[in-house]
């Protein structure tokens, strides 16, 4: 006996295709959240003291500075070489550049890039501002992060 599927059915909008997960109703359900984040429902690191939150944000920052300084100077070098030795080979005759292409696709490239930016700007906007607001909620905690992080690239 054949089986017919139902018609995919239509939304009017996309908000009916999502469920709505109210977190209350999981803290009551699981009591391992309780335990993670208490019952408090500010930030997290408002439990511990100022000295405490100072430190996590500098190891967390110092640790994050010095990771972009390293891959930052592998990836300089990783560029810088590859440029070195594209121009070593076009000098010496193993690979011609078609200068006037390039400069055609990187013009291509910029006005695909502009129309792009246009169309993300509000995302970043709202990004930003979510940024804005966790930095204000954590300032003590953030501003260890900040220095930290500068630790980090200086070392």
């Amino acid at each position: 006996m054949a089986t017919r599927n139902p018609p995919p059915q239509e939304y009017e909008s996309d908000d009916e295709s999502y469920e709505v997960l109210d977190l209350t109703d999981y803290a009551r359900r699981h009591h391992w959240w309780n335990r993670v984040f208490g019952h408090s429902s500010g930030p997290m690191v408002e439990k511990y003291s100022v000295a405490t939150q100072i430190v996590m944000g500098g190891v967390t920052g110092w640790c994050a500075g010095f990771l972009f300084q390293k891959v930052g100077k592998l990836a300089a070098t990783a560029v810088g070489g590859g440029f070195l030795l594209l121009q070593i080979a076009s000098h010496s005759g193993y690979v011609q550049i078609d200068w006037k292409r390039v400069e055609k696709d990187v013009n291509k490239a910029k006005r695909q890039i502009k129309k792009r930016a246009n169309k993300a700007a509000p995302e970043i906007n709202n990004i930003i501002e979510e940024a804005t607001e966790f930095i204000k909620q954590n300032i003590v905690i953030s501003s260890g992060f900040v220095g930290g992080f500068l630790l980090g690239l200086a070392s």
